[in-house]
């Protein structure tokens, strides 16, 4: 990925992540209201507290990309966090834009893998083609 697209990129996704974060922190309970029923069956402990680790994770998220600090990792959790969200909350007029950020995650992702784990990804190996 070109430097500028990677960096936009990943302040795009930074700034998406601590803005829910933030979102989620000042109404816990009206974000918890995204969940389908059968999500909530599954919780391990209170609504309100679930929503604000997810706040806390996001914020997280969203900081280390900020600074540019283990961005794979935080752009794997992110990645990860999505596709709970995405499972939790079902597919729906507001959850179809999380594909997108599910997307410019797994993106960056791949794109700031440190090379001691591209060379134990046989996947990212190149091969020659007779």
């Amino acid at each position: 990925m070109i430097e500028i697209s990677r960096i936009i990129l990943r302040l795009g996704l930074a700034m998406t992540f601590l803005g829910v974060g933030v979102f989620i922190l000042k109404k816990p309970e009206a974000w918890g209201g995204y969940l389908q029923p059968r999500a909530l069956k599954l919780l391990p402990g209170p609504l309100t507290q679930i929503m604000i680790s997810a706040a806390v994770l996001d914020i997280v998220i969203g900081a280390l990309m900020l600074f540019n600090v283990f961005t794979w990792l935080a752009a794997l959790a992110g990645a990860i966090h999505l596709v709970i969200v995405l499972i939790t909350s079902g597919l729906t007029d507001i959850t179809v834009r999380d594909l997108g950020l599910l997307a410019g995650t797994l993106a960056l992702t791949i794109d700031t893998l440190p090379g001691f784990v591209v060379s134990r990804v046989k996947f990212f190996k190149k091969t020659e083609i007779d």
